[in-house]
């Protein structure tokens, strides 16, 4: 059902930019454990001086070093570019350091491990973005949703958001003890796990928000967990609220049984 509604044309677009790609040897320098499996980390490095997306959603891949290489030379790219890596946001970046977070899983996977065990000194390859996806333009409201691996993107979606604007913005974790700060002008909804399969609580959710709850005007939705949750997110934005596929960002950012998979990350992909 599409309501009458539907953002008048022009009235935010997502505009897509390509990105000069720069590959970057940091060093792991600080960590901090925000609730029992989520960890922001901060690298640093000469080769950060420079770094700054144009947008407001991209991703780079961060190639782990193993705790021998803590202390050691950096090495050669080509070297680097051979250690395991994943694709994350960007969350915070000042002169020569870069803030990133990860969700843990216990020992499964690469990244979590890396952020949790790695010692203070172990080098990160830092490629990219290759490019960036901007928001030219202010939404009228704005809908945000994903579990913990979208909470970064979360972040700087949220910082967009003015004062006032209707906007809603749900979170799916394992439980309350899981629940991660978010600074947002509107109050976060926690959606709880609580045993269940990853992302089955956030699409119940997204699959309770009627049509008529769909914010007047122009609105943005953006909507990332593991990848079943496409399906119920396109479900909502395009066919209940009936926003136009081309303001929105729908993605699987991780795909369960499936450790190695690499999600579709460019700027705007839909999973």
């Amino acid at each position: 059902m599409q309501l009458s509604n539907t953002a008048p044309a022009g009235a935010f677009t997502l505009e897509r930019e390509r990105q000069e790609l720069v590959f970057r040897a940091t060093r792991l320098v600080a960590r901090e454990i925000i609730t029992p499996h989520y960890i922001r980390v901060r690298v640093q490095g000469d080769g950060l001086v420079g770094f700054g997306p144009s947008g407001h959603d991209d991703h780079i891949r961060i190639f782990f070093g193993g705790p021998e290489t803590a202390g050691a030379p950096f090495g050669t790219v080509e070297q680097l570019r051979e250690l395991p890596s994943r694709e994350f946001t960007p969350l915070h970046w000042g002169e020569d350091w870069l803030d990133l977070e990860f969700a843990v899983h216990g020992d499964e996977g690469v990244a979590g491990v890396w952020a949790a065990n790695a010692p203070i000194g172990s080098v990160a390859g830092i490629g990219g973005p290759r490019g960036s996806l901007r928001i030219d333009g202010t939404p009228d409201g704005w809908l945000l949703a994903g579990d913990e691996t979208a909470v970064p993107q979360i972040r700087r979606y949220a910082a967009l958001i003015p004062d006032g604007a209707p906007a809603r913005i749900l979170v799916e974790v394992a439980d309350a003890a899981h629940e991660i700060p978010i600074d947002a002008p509107v109050a976060v909804e926690y959606v709880h796990r609580d045993g269940r399969v990853e992302g089955s609580a956030l699409a119940a959710a997204l699959d309770a928000i009627a049509a008529q709850d769909r914010p007047e005007g122009s609105v943005f939705g953006f909507v990332a967990a593991e990848q079943a949750i496409v399906k119920p997110g396109r479900a909502l934005l395009c066919e209940r609220w009936g926003l136009d596929p081309e303001r929105i960002v729908v993605k699987g950012y991780w795909k369960r049984g499936d450790a190695g998979y690499h999600a579709p990350h460019g700027p705007g992909a839909q999973g």
